[in-house]
């Protein structure tokens, strides 16, 4: 005998009830990801940093064995780990060398001095004092955070210069992706008064100290970012949403002051440029900045590929040493370097 089973209006008022809840909570999960860059920030940042652990083990198998002198976690600001940075130089060497400020990438949202070590390391084999620095990413801190310490770092550099082995005339700025975009602005800053004024800084070099930048990667106008398609403009959007503060960052003064291809002068310091072909950043960025540079009357260095090139560099090429092209650009760069004071 067969029996038919009923619910009872109890299990339709908790199923009922369950959806309701259910709803609500998709309605504030979506909410949140639409009022705050924090949950899409948290997400991409977690992808960056599996991707950083791999690329650093990549670059580990190329790792120098000439000794250095290091002095770690030297803090220049008082936000701990954020505010710090690592100073490498060949053991032995007396005297201050050319010193490379290296300012890693990530977006504005994540990376750390850790990210770049094992290259820092192997520039600094080569004759040079290394700087890596940190500085505290977004959304943990906005704009013009990153920018304010990084000049405070530069004020510790010179106040320390003896011990840490710094050239204070013999300063050069390097850095990956978006790291790059805040070495140019800088160096844009500390070769342009009418733009450091509008930033409302007070550049801790001067132009005379500034001797070079090294840009690898990087991003010079943001203001065709809002428009960008695709996955990576989306993540860019959430990045800057991050890094500035505001959803519409576009329109805001950190938004316009980012883009320096609009604010460079005669002045930039001597350029060294470079990017993938497989990268997108190339062809909208590191290209038209050098163009710009070069229009100047700026000393550029670029180094770019053909598009039908077997091989096909990603973002972040440099690092990827298994690439002889990475090689040759690291070789490149410190080519480029040596020739500052020649």
């Amino acid at each position: 005998m067969s029996r038919t089973f009923e619910r009872g209006p109890w299990i339709r008022r908790r199923s009922s009830k369950a959806g309701v809840i259910a709803l609500a909570l998709g309605v504030i999960a979506g909410l949140i990801w639409t009022l705050s860059p924090w949950p899409a920030t948290l997400m991409i940042r977690a992808l960056f940093d599996k991707d950083a652990a791999s690329t650093v083990d990549e670059m580990e198998r190329y790792a120098t064995d000439v000794p250095l002198t290091e002095s770690l976690d030297e803090q220049y600001g008082d936000s701990g780990t954020n505010t710090s940075f690592d100073v490498y130089s060949p053991a032995g060497s007396t005297g201050p060398l050319t010193t490379v400020v290296w300012i890693h990438g990530g977006a504005w949202i994540s990376g750390d001095k850790s990210n770049v070590a094992p290259y820092v390391r192997k520039l600094a084999a080569e004759g040079f004092t290394v700087v890596a620095v940190n500085y505290t990413v977004s959304p943990e801190a906005i704009y013009p955070a990153a920018i304010t310490e990084l000049n405070e770092a530069l004020a510790y550099l010179l106040d320390n210069a003896d011990r840490l082995r710094i050239d204070p005339d013999n300063i050069v700025f390097a850095g990956d992706s978006a790291g790059s975009q805040l070495s140019a602005q800088l160096a844009t800053a500390i070769t342009n008064p009418t733009f450091a004024s509008t930033m409302g800084m007070t550049p801790s070099l001067s132009a005379d100290q500034l001797q070079a930048v090294v840009l690898n990667c990087g991003i010079y106008d943001v203001s065709g970012i809002p428009n960008a398609p695709g996955l990576g403009g989306w993540g860019f959007r959430v990045a800057l949403w991050a890094y500035i503060g505001v959803k519409d960052w576009s329109n805001t003064p950190g938004g316009e002051q980012m883009s320096v291809i609009d604010d460079v002068t005669a002045e930039f310091p001597r350029t060294w440029i470079s990017g993938g072909n497989a990268d997108p950043l190339t062809a909208t960025q590191s290209v038209p900045f050098a163009q710009r540079l070069t229009e100047l009357g700026v000393e550029t260095t670029t180094l770019f590929y053909p598009d039908d090139q077997v091989e096909q560099l990603p973002h972040e090429y440099q690092f990827h040493l298994d690439f002889e092209q990475a090689r040759s650009a690291f070789t490149s760069t410190v080519q480029f370097l040596h020739g500052i004071n020649q």
